[in-house]
Order: structure tokens, then C-alpha cells, then sequence
């Protein structure tokens, strides 16, 4: 209760590293490529490397995680998804029975308990769900579609771990399985998760394309990918200049080199893996048996789809995509952060100016409650503001607000950078309010 505490960015576990290249611990062995987000995730402190594949998340980054599965969240309950969660250990038997124990390989990370019973770590959980559905057999066609999802760790024993974030062995996926009550629903659950995708990606300001996929091996018979075009994408996409057709290059038969709608030359980019959704039909339900009852009250096999977001690869892939060299640009709805505070160097001319910023800071926080824990004061006042100002553009917080030259008129004006745009205001307090007021955060 009361005031909101300021936060110090002298306090917060942020671990800079902005000199260095990013060649720290594994990521440093020859001849090792680091990609972009790699490498600024990197030297901005938000990832630290555990081992290959794996990482611990800083503070920042769960803070745009947890934004991220916000919106995500949003997206998935309005086309009627209820959040669960599943164990990520699942029994060798499932996995088994479906026959993936076997096809999936040296994927799966396999494990037996004291009593010499085999689990696997999930790498995904359409076995996992299905089973669950099974269990209530009671299930009548009016309780029809079941749309669950959840967000929760996934593990998969990556031959090569590489790029940080986006190709590891253990991440974040939000993963949703819908059952309906016959094919043609089926098919309009499936439209409709996909505009839920796209609409994501628009609301995060991302240039993504959906194109047609292989569905590998979670089956089924449809199957699209979300791909953000990016050089070190590991995908090879084809898409039409006029936007009729896009495919992964594993899912076209021989050299396909025109559009099958308006005949165009294909152009051919990389791509990064962000979502995939499939229409399973009845290759999981038929192994568990996980029927409703129809209106003559019959039992009848569910219909099935399963559809994956990438949560931590988007967050890479985002920055992957939006950023410059040396700098971190993230969707502005997702940054861990949105303002940055710079008071004045210490034994600077302007130094009076700092409690007017303070004030600034506390009366912003009251003025606007949901962005109270999205500022932070860049209290190294030891630094010229213009060292602070180049370390917040390299962590990407979308706007800085400066106490320079100006905060000694009166009334006081603070100088305001909008990092995405990279235009620079000129600001009163209540103009600085005035400005923040439009800043939507999840």
C-alpha cells in the first residue's frame, strides 16, 4: 500500500555486460557462430548461460516473458481456450502406444524412477492431454470444443544447441489441444487459432508470414508454420511477391519456382520457426480412446488439433528481427521495462534537477498506477548522462525521459526519447504523463 517503491536500476540483478563481445562460458568454444539476439541478450544481461542448450533467465527477461504469456493468454481465451497444466514427466506407455517412443529418437530425454519405470521429459504433450480426455468418459457433444492449453517448460535433447534462445534444449512453449465433434468443426477450430496467431503477431508488431508445413512428427494431415523471415532462420521458406503462397521448401514436390495462383516468381528467404499448428484428426484420440457422446448418444471419437507458440524463441526472434548491431529493440508491448529515468550527473550544473525527476518518477507512478513497476531511475549518477543514455538504447527500454539543460526552466522540461522511432521530445511533466498515458502494456 501507499507509494510505489522506486526501482534503482543500480539494484536490479541485470548483470551488464556491454563491453564485452558476449564470448562468456559456452558460448565461447571456436568457431561457434552467435547470432544477433544471442549476442545482445548476451552483453544486456538477460540471459546467462547453465549449460549447452540451457539458460537462466534474468529478471528482465521474465518480465517480458510474463507479458508475452499475458497476451497470449488474452488470445487463447477469446477463442475459448482454459489454461491447464500438465507433468512434464510422462510415462514410456503413452509414448509407446502412440508409437512415438520409438520414432522420436535420441530427441527424447528418457529417464526410469527407483522402481525402474520409464518416463520421458515432455518435448510436447498431445499423448499427455489425450489420455486426460479419455479419463472422462462421460463427455457429451454439448461440452464440445474443448480448447486447453498451457504454458510450461518443454525438453528436447538437441543434437546441436546453438543461437541462445532459439534452438535450445529446455524453453518455454505455449501449447493448445482442441477437441471437436467432427471434422468440419475441426477444420473452423483450426481457422480460428490461426487468426488467434496472427493477431498476436500483428499486436506485437512483428513481420511474420504463415506458410504451409510438413507435419513431422506430431502427424496429422494439415499443417502451417509461423515464421518471422530472419537470416539465421534454419528453415528455407518460398513465398510469393503478391502474397497468394508461402511454403516451407521440405513441404514443395521437386523445384516449385512459380505461384500456383498468379504464376509470379517465387522468392525464396530463411525463417525463423515461431508457431505451428496442426489438424490431427483422430491419430491420438483412436490410440486413448477419447470419445463424446453424440446426440443419439453414441460414442464417437473426438477430433483433434494441436497448436505451439514458442514463448522464449519468440522473445529471441523478436529481438532477432527488430534489433540494430548494438542495440536491443523488443515489441514495445512486451518490454521488460518502458521508461527509463536519467537524473543528472553528480556535481553537474543541472544536478537540482534530479528531485524534480524524482518527483517526476513518483507522480507518474500515481498518475498512472499499470506502468508504476515499468520505470526504472538510472541512479548511477557517477555516469555522464550520455554514457546512460547509449546503455538504455542498447537495452531497449522504449522510452528514456532526461533530465538535461532544460529541467532548470521554469516550469521544468524534461527531454524525452522515444527509442523506437528514435524522435526526441521536449516535455513538461504533465506532457511526459500525457505521452505515457498512450502506452498499452499487457
Amino acid at each position: 500500500p501507499g507509494r510505489a517503491r522506486r526501482l534503482l536500476l543500480s539494484q536490479l540483478f541485470q548483470p551488464l555486460n556491454l563491453q564485452a563481445g558476449g564470448e562468456a562460458g559456452w558460448e565461447g568454444r571456436p568457431g561457434e557462430p552467435l547470432c544477433r539476439s544471442q549476442k545482445l541478450m548476451l552483453q544486456g544481461g538477460l540471459i546467462h548461460p547453465a549449460s549447452p542448450g540451457c539458460y537462466y533467465y534474468l529478471p528482465p527477461t521474465v518480465r517480458a516473458m510474463e507479458k508475452l504469456v499475458k497476451v497470449m493468454d488474452e488470445e487463447m481465451q477469446a477463442v475459448g481456450g482454459q489454461k491447464l497444466n500438465m507433468p512434464s514427466l510422462s510415462s514410456a506407455e503413452l509414448w509407446r502406444a502412440s508409437g512415438r517412443w520409438e520414432q522420436m529418437g535420441p530427441e527424447l530425454f528418457r529417464l526410469a524412477d527407483r522402481h525402474g519405470k520409464r518416463y520421458c521429459l515432455g518435448p510436447t504433450h498431445e499423448e499427455v492431454v489425450t489420455e486426460l480426455v479419455a479419463a472422462h468418459s462421460n463427455l457429451s457433444y454439448k461440452q464440445l470444443p474443448l480448447r486447453l492449453y498451457q504454458v510450461t517448460r518443454k525438453f528436447r535433447d538437441e543434437p546441436k544447441p546453438r543461437f541462445g534462445l532459439l534452438r535450445g534444449r529446455e524453453f518455454y512453449m505455449k501449447d493448445m489441444y482442441t477437441f471437436d465433434a467432427s471434422e468440419e468443426a475441426a477444420r473452423r477450430t483450426y481457422d480460428l487459432v490461426c487468426d488467434a496467431y496472427c493477431n498476436l503477431f500483428d499486436r506485437l508488431g512483428l513481420p511474420f508470414v504463415k506458410v504451409r508445413a510438413a507435419t513431422g512428427s506430431i502427424g496429422g494431415t494439415v499443417s502451417h508454420e509461423f515464421q518471422l523471415p530472419a537470416d539465421v532462420g534454419e528453415d528455407r521458406l518460398v513465398l510469393c511477391p503478391d502474397g497468394h503462397f508461402a511454403a516451407n521448401v521440405e513441404t514443395l514436390n521437386g523445384e516449385q519456382t512459380s505461384c500456383p495462383t498468379c504464376g509470379e516468381k517465387l522468392t525464396q528467404t530463411r525463417g525463423i520457426e515461431v508457431g505451428h499448428t496442426f489438424y490431427l484428426g483422430t491419430k491420438y484420440s483412436s490410440i486413448s480412446n477419447a470419445v463424446f457422446l453424440s446426440p443419439e448418444n453414441k460414442p464417437q471419437l473426438a477430433e483433434m488439433g494441436c497448436y505451439g507458440l514458442g514463448v522464449t524463441r519468440i522473445l529471441a526472434a523478436s529481438i532477432e528481427v527488430l534489433s540494430k548491431e548494438d542495440s536491443i529493440r523488443w515489441p514495445s508491448l512486451i518490454a521488460p521495462y518502458q521508461l527509463c529515468f536519467i537524473p543528472p550527473k553528480r556535481g553537474s550544473k543541472e544536478e537540482e534537477g534530479a528531485a524534480l525527476l524524482e518527483q517526476a518518477y513518483d507522480d507518474l507512478a500515481e498518475a498512472l498506477p499499470h506502468l508504476a513497476g515499468d520505470s526504472v531511475l538510472d541512479d548511477r549518477t557517477q555516469l555522464t548522462i550520455g554514457k546512460r543514455l547509449k546503455d538504455a538504447n542498447k537495452l531497449g527500454y522504449p522510452y528514456v525521459v532526461i533530465a538535461g539543460k532544460r529541467v532548470c526552466e521554469d516550469p521544468p522540461v524534461f527531454e524525452v526519447w522515444n527509442q523506437n522511432t528514435g524522435e526526441v521530445l521536449f516535455l513538461t511533466k504533465e506532457g511526459v504523463i500525457e505521452l505515457m498515458s498512450k502506452v498499452q502494456v499487457p
